[in-house]
């Protein structure tokens, strides 16, 4: 597969065209940001892992029924990806208050809900990615009352099959951040499944295990990303 001219570069990554239409090539960057990029940073070695993750986390969510965008892994910081037309929603799954669920209610970090909690934001960075509600989503056209649904059945079988995954390494899925895609007119899972998207935390000590050590200065970043891959690969 031969990388043509860059399409798009985001904070976390860039997509490349390909020679053909149906493919792009995705490229991890170690750019590490927080607070919509008020917050800049490296941390080393960061793109490898979520590269090398995110395709292991698609392979075994297609396994699922899950369908996503990931075809194969290309090097330690390209995969290959199916050509899609991304809805612009950011959907969030909590299993426990932390972050900006907590800081929002004013509730402390680590509540276990009854049951997940689901939340869109308009994915617009001059907007700051605001909260948004299914009405808004119609109202604004970004997706259809049909899609929504879809997507929402899709995160909720995302957050089980991964919860389940992770416990076995020890982890505890605590929230995480999806996107989704058109693929020739089919809504399929894109973006990517990470330390950077999700948040992870020893099951024993509680210790954070993902980009909030970058956040909230914790020290011990890289050391977290590799100690999760690890896990993940025993």
């Amino acid at each position: 597969m031969k990388k043509l001219e860059m399409l798009y570069e985001g904070k976390a990554k860039k997509v490349y065209k390909t020679d053909s239409d149906d493919s792009y090539i995705v490229y991890y960057k170690d750019d590490a940001t927080a607070g919509n990029g008020a917050k800049k940073g490296t941390i080393l070695d960061k793109g490898i892992v979520n590269n090398k993750m995110s395709g292991m986390l698609f392979e075994m969510l297609e396994k699922e029924g899950v369908p996503n965008h990931f075809m194969e892994l290309l090097s330690d910081r390209e995969q290959l990806v199916k050509a899609v037309e991304i809805v612009p929603l950011e959907v969030i799954v909590r299993n426990l208050s932390a972050g900006s669920f907590s800081k929002r209610y004013g509730v402390e970090e680590g509540i276990l809900f009854d049951q997940p909690i689901i939340e869109f934001s308009y994915k617009v960075d001059e907007l700051g990615d605001p909260l948004i509600n299914d009405s808004h989503i119609l109202a604004l056209k970004l997706a259809t009352e049909e899609e929504i649904e879809k997507i929402k059945g899709m995160a909720l079988k995302v957050n089980q099959v991964l919860s389940d995954f992770f416990l076995t390494k020890n982890l505890k899925l605590v929230d995480f951040k999806l996107e989704f895609g058109k693929h020739k007119g089919e809504i399929i899972l894109a973006d990517e499944i990470s330390p950077d998207t999700c948040r992870l935390w020893d099951t024993e000590t509680g210790e954070k295990m993902d980009k909030d050590r970058f956040r909230r200065d914790l020290g011990g970043i890289e050391e977290a990303y590799q100690e999760v891959m690890k896990r993940l690969e025993q």
